[in-house]
């Protein structure tokens, strides 16, 4: 049991005491922050971290730019990031975390497919990355994993980092979206579901023509002849994405 002295203003000191199994000193919590502009997404993902006795979340964003400005402040020990964000994109902040502080884990919880993204997020310097499907009670394993020096993917993910390791980053190279940078990647996969030049723009958070402008370079760097050409592309990916996760 624990005794903890009560100042009262008759200078009478008085002890009450609790169940030492009640008191956690706060350098025994993990504090987590979360980056996510999905309100659902953010509440869900707090219920699951903080049915844990040790576990926090000590700030919570819908913006990269706004988990920079309270970083400094919020002190987290990990943040979980999601990769579509709007303005920064998740893969961009990462290094910028680390620009501030260095000893911060990244963990990325995210909807889009880790075959596209995981190594992106792992070569930024994330230390996991987990899709959302299959968040749920996983997340607490990939948080306890990160803080504790580990990388957490799946197998197969895991098994092409160790290849690109002995092969070399040749390796990493085996689609030609590869080409692609992280937010042009993030254009063409929404074209692929459909998505207009309009409804990107107001996703990601960037003007009509900035995303015309992503839409040109990919057209540049993978060769296409036109907007419908880019279209049919993007559906046959994706399409043919679903086909290879379903498999």
């Amino acid at each position: 049991m624990t005794r903890v002295k009560i100042f009262l203003s008759s200078n009478e000191d008085h002890f009450v005491h609790l169940s030492s199994c009640s008191i956690m000193q706060d350098q025994d919590i993990i504090h987590v922050g979360i980056v996510d502009d999905h309100p659902l997404m953010r509440k869900g993902l707090r219920l699951v971290l903080e049915a844990e006795k040790d576990i926090r979340v000590c700030c919570e964003k819908e913006t990269a730019e706004s988990m920079l400005e309270t970083l400094e402040q919020a002190r987290p020990a990990v943040v979980i990031v999601d990769v579509s964000l709007p303005g920064m994109s998740g893969i961009e902040l990462i290094p910028r975390i680390h620009a501030i502080n260095s000893g911060i884990k990244v963990l990325v919880v995210s909807r889009h497919d880790e075959s596209l993204y995981a190594e992106r997020a792992i070569r930024a310097g994330a230390r996991g990355y987990l899709m959302k499907m299959a968040a749920g009670e996983e997340v607490v394993t990939a948080v306890r994993r990160v803080l504790g020096g580990g990388i957490y993917v799946s197998n197969e993910i895991n098994e092409r980092l160790l290849q690109g390791m002995a092969l070399g980053k040749s390796a990493f190279n085996r689609s030609p979206l590869d080409v692609l940078s992280n937010r042009e990647l993030e254009v063409f996969e929404m074209t692929g579901h459909g998505q207009g030049t309009r409804e990107i723009s107001e996703r990601l958070g960037l003007s009509i023509k900035t995303i015309e402008s992503y839409r040109a370079r990919i057209k540049t760097k993978l060769n296409l002849a036109g907007a419908a050409e880019l279209m049919q592309h993007a559906v046959q990916w994706v399409e043919s994405e679903v086909v290879r996760r379903s498999a």
